[in-house]
């Protein structure tokens, strides 16, 4: 028994070891101006209500609050944890997991901050024309983008810099916000046993100032 429970911490401790917890990025200035605006229309509502001045303004107002609380639940991210086999996306009500052994690529690109509907720089030529399609604006962009030449997109964004792009031989490929996003893509290319290596490509800041 005390064999059993030593061999069963030892891969409990062995598992720990191996993985690599990476929250989502914090906000940038514009989902940062977007998200508090969206957050003051509640506040709005019931002031505006409290005063008696629309009152039938309450029901939209839960209705609102509902849907920032759904998609704080059901479409941002709070983390992106590294394991051995492979990568969970953690939301606080649900959990998907990619296989390292369907990573192709991964590489870190970045998205043009002066559009809302995300205009891809560094993938533009492999996209085409793109179209955001979920929640954009409310602490990110969650959901799919739709692209000309890909098809759907995985994306969930926190920020338009330093993001990941995870190429997959079979799904859909990912677009993601970790913080550390060049400690997030090593990790993706770290020796695993019996798991194809992605091809990982971490964009140069010298050479992208110099574009």
């Amino acid at each position: 028994m005390e064999i059993m429970n030593h061999l069963l911490n030892r891969r409990l401790n062995e598992s720990a070891s191996s993985m690599k917890i990476f929250r989502i990025a914090p906000m940038c200035l514009m989902f940062r101006i977007t998200t508090l605006g969206l957050l003051a229309l509640p506040v709005l509502f019931v002031l505006s209500a409290g005063f008696g001045r629309a009152p039938i303004i309450v029901v939209p107002t839960i209705f609102l609050m509902a849907i920032y609380a759904w998609v704080w639940l059901r479409f941002r991210p709070t983390q992106f944890v590294v394991h051995q086999d492979v990568v969970e996306v953690i939301w606080p009500l649900k959990r998907r997991q990619i296989s390292r052994d369907s990573i192709s690529d991964v590489r870190i690109v970045n998205l043009r901050a002066d559009v809302l509907i995300a205009n891809l720089r560094d993938l533009r030529p492999q996209l085409g024309w793109k179209m955001r399609v979920g929640c954009g604006g409310l602490w990110g962009g969650f959901g799919w983008l739709w692209t000309q030449r890909r098809g759907i997109v995985q994306m969930y964004i926190s920020r338009f810099n330093d993001l990941v792009w995870i190429e997959r031989t079979a799904g859909r490929p990912w677009l993601i916000s970790p913080e550390r996003p060049q400690e997030f893509v090593q990790a993706l290319s770290s020796s695993q046993s019996g798991a194809a290596q992605p091809a990982v490509a971490v964009e140069d800041p010298a050479a992208r100032a110099r574009r």
